[in-house]
């Protein structure tokens, strides 16, 4: 049988000597069983893990609580925690762009998202939208909160700067701004096609995250920036640097001489 099973022979001696043994993690059990027993399974394995040191002066790893837990299905009995999105959940677009970033004209495919920039004084948001066909900025503002107008201004000053004639799909993550009603009839305003990430899917917005990287490694994190002014100061200077001095491998031209050899 040792063999049919591919067990030894030694082990198979050894769990005949300990089959009528207690087992040792029974004791701790019963306490957290008693704990448990209180308020109905209400507990956590930290709750536990104090309540054995405080009422049972019985000091464990809290890991060793919750594996105790685990194996004598002593678990909690609380609700499972469900997704609430913040703010306005009024409107979800389809993946339009699909992970599609090449573009063959200028103002046809824009990503747009927001992130945060470290200062001394707080976090200051900045909004940008990206175009596809060189990667340029063709928008950005920045807020001391992130905000439905934060995005809505950047859609606006987007649409000032740019010409577009052709079909434009504005592409962005799940983000309460752009679900907002206000974000809706922007676009629905400015006939664009509103494009929108998976949930949980980072990657379907990657080239706007990809310029946030950019900036924080080449510019945000390589100082300590004390002010919010400070750092308005330092997103400007970087993407007008970004636009047109730095040149991008791909193409060995900045974004404003690639937008100009197709001119």
């Amino acid at each position: 049988m040792c063999c049919f099973f591919g067990v030894s022979r030694s082990g198979y001696y050894s769990y005949l000597r300990r089959k009528d043994q207690q087992d040792k993690d029974l004791p701790l059990a019963e306490l957290i069983r008693e704990c448990q027993s209180e308020r109905g399974r209400i507990h956590g394995y930290r709750y536990i893990y104090l309540w054995l040191a405080r009422k049972k002066q019985m000091y464990c790893n809290p890991k060793t609580v919750l594996r105790i837990m685990n194996k004598y299905n002593l678990l909690s009995e609380i609700r499972r925690k469900k997704y609430h999105p913040c703010g306005e959940q009024l409107h979800r677009y389809s993946n339009v762009l699909n992970r599609n970033f090449s573009a063959e004209h200028p103002n046809r495919k824009w990503v747009t998202d927001i992130s945060y920039i470290p200062t001394q004084q707080g976090f200051l948001c900045l909004s940008v939208i990206r175009d596809l066909f060189n990667n340029s900025i063709v928008a950005y503002k920045t807020s001391r909160t992130q905000t439905t107008s934060l995005v809505l201004d950047t859609i606006r000053s987007a649409m000032d700067n740019e010409k577009v004639a052709g079909e434009l799909h504005l592409h962005s993550d799940q983000g309460f701004q752009y679900t907002s009603q206000a974000y809706f009839d922007l676009t629905k305003e400015y006939g664009i096609t509103p494009s929108m990430s998976r949930r949980g899917n980072p990657y379907d917005n990657a080239l706007a995250e990809n310029f946030f990287s950019i900036l924080k490694t080449e510019c945000i994190y390589r100082q300590k920036i004390q002010t919010f002014a400070h750092a308005q100061e330092l997103i400007d200077d970087y993407i007008h640097f970004y636009n047109y001095e730095r040149f991008q491998i791909k193409y060995q031209l900045t974004p404003f001489e690639r937008r100009c050899q197709l001119a």
